[in-house]
């Protein structure tokens, strides 16, 4: 990922900030409407998820610059959705849920540019958090 991009991905999210609420939620609604099987997945009051969906994607995004400092955090967070039975499949139907709610949310701002910059930055990081996933589970007390 070039500067470039990290900055149109930095920069479209600060339009984002003022109804991260919003986003979140409109996001599960866009993931479950495309996708009603990951349903079960989650709590039937998704606006805790929500929450912390855009506070997931705040870390992120203010990392980018400084990818290979976060992406521990990114492979922690794909082991931790390992175990609440995510699979690579489910990926891509989240990137894709997403750029429909930045799509919904920015409107004639997300131009094709800032979309090419979000999918490459969201496929780097699935990229990390897939390759996480394939990891052997760690064992309790730090032992391999």
């Amino acid at each position: 990922m070039n500067h470039d991009t990290i900055t149109l991905v930095q920069r479209s999210f600060k339009d984002v900030v003022p109804i991260a609420d919003m986003v979140g939620e409109t996001f599960y609604a866009r993931l479950f409407e495309t996708h009603p099987e990951v349903r079960p997945m989650f709590a039937e009051d998704i606006r805790p998820q929500a929450k912390k969906l855009v506070q997931m994607l705040a870390m992120v995004v203010n990392g980018l610059h400084r990818l290979p400092a976060i992406q521990s955090e990114v492979a922690a967070l794909a082991r931790r959705h390992r175990e609440y039975g995510v699979a690579e499949a489910h990926y891509p139907v989240v990137g894709e849920a997403l750029i429909l709610t930045l799509e919904h949310h920015l409107g004639d701002a997300f131009t094709q540019q800032i979309k090419d910059a979000w999918i490459e930055a969201f496929t780097t990081l699935s990229d990390v958090m897939i390759d996480a996933m394939h990891e052997p589970p760690r064992a309790v007390g730090g032992h391999a």
